[in-house]
């Protein structure tokens, strides 16, 4: 990773929609103070328009607020609510693509899934389900769009990869959104992909299926295989990922140049019981660019979404309670939790319900975090 450009800047560049003689707040100050407010475990714009009494009139100054101070809360939902949600994702995504630099030669991986803001849409909020791209292993989100109520997740694929750089980036999903237009989408701006092949694409499963149904299977030198043992929780779980190149050209998807077969078997410890899953898939990736061994991480590490985002918006930022439903105030709110944790991660925190606490209670930290570069705190 590289330094690159202060978030605090980025946030500097947000066009402010309001009429000069309107303006008693600076919205670079606001939305800088919600990122702080965030990182500091205020959850919802009620909770961050307590944060400048609850810290004092020392802190206004350090982030941007004039001679009238704090907003008071009807401020922050009048204001909030008209911020143009879609610039600052790009300004966003721009700010971690110019912090986030692998090494020469790496292949960063990129999960992507959808989640629902449940109590939002409950409430009436229109377009409340996200689909969000997390970096595999290091969590962080990369990029975020909402998903029309009139359509699904495959809608808003194309428009989320298109805004994303997929050059050297492996996509990896769940199986909806395993589809054509999407493996030729990520192939065409010079991504590749590990995709899993379930009933919706019925031809290519069973194709794979019969293949590796076949005992022994035929043409060994073209098989590969790969296995893990891992043991926790009470659970014994065994991985074994065959893949072939043999399909190439008998399946009809841009790029393929392998398909596998994944075998799952968990056993629990405490009881013996054994439980079995088998999962197909395909990939762009070569033998020499990714082995079955690669394949395999790969797969696993597509559960980052899951455990790093998902997981912890819910249950550590209390995303699934959010309230708001006006406008796009409920879009902006995810935006800034994910930032908040693509921020932590960043500067290396990876226990955020704990960095919360600390940053709750030293917030000098957590303003350095936004005002300075990322790993110089």
């Amino acid at each position: 990773m590289t330094q690159g450009p202060l978030l605090v800047g980025i946030l500097a560049e947000i066009p402010d929609p309001r009429h000069e003689q309107g303006k008693r707040y600076p919205l670079d100050a606001m939305l800088t103070l919600v990122v702080v407010g965030v990182l500091c475990g205020y959850q919802s714009l009620r909770a961050i328009a307590e944060w400048g009494p609850n810290y004092g009139e020392e802190y206004a100054d350090r982030l941007g607020f004039n001679e009238h101070g704090y907003p008071a809360q009807a401020s922050w939902y009048r204001v909030l609510r008209q911020v143009d949600v879609e610039v600052l994702e790009e300004k966003v995504r721009r700010w971690v693509e110019g912090v986030l630099r692998p090494d020469e030669g790496e292949r960063l991986g990129l999960s992507i899934d959808g989640k629902t803001l449940r109590v939002s849409r409950k409430m009436g909020a229109s377009n409340s389900h996200l689909l969000s791209a997390v970096v595999h292993g290091l969590g962080v989100v990369v990029g975020q769009r909402a998903v029309d109520d009139h359509t699904n997740e495959i809608g808003q694929m194309k428009p989320l990869l298109l805004d994303l750089a997929l050059e050297r980036r492996v996509v990896t999903t769940d199986g909806l959104l395993t589809q054509k237009t999407v493996a030729q989408t990520i192939v065409d701006e010079g991504g590749d992909y590990v995709l899993p092949v379930k009933d919706n694409q019925p031809a290519t499963k069973e194709a794979i299926a019969e293949w590796f149904a076949e005992e022994p299977l035929p043409y060994e030198e073209a098989n590969q295989t790969a296995q893990r043992v891992e043991k926790g929780h009470d659970r014994l779980t065994l991985r074994r990922l065959e893949a072939t190149t043999v399909l190439n050209d008998y399946l009809d998807w841009k790029g393929l140049a392998q398909t596998f077969k994944l075998t799952r078997r968990f056993v629990r410890l405490s009881t013996g019981e054994v439980q079995e899953q088998t999962v197909y898939g395909i990939t762009s990736l070569a033998p020499d660019e990714a082995d079955a061994e690669a394949l395999l991480t790969f797969i696993q590490q597509h559960w980052t979404i899951e455990n790093k985002l998902h997981w912890v918006k819910d249950v550590v930022l209390d995303e699934d309670h959010c309230q708001l439903r006006k406008g796009r105030t409920h879009h902006l709110m995810a935006l800034f939790r994910s930032l908040a944790l693509s921020l932590l991660r960043l500067n290396g925190h990876e226990h955020i319900a704990s960095s919360l606490r600390t940053l709750a209670a030293q917030p000098d930290k957590a303003l350095n975090l936004v005002t300075c570069p990322v790993g110089k705190r």
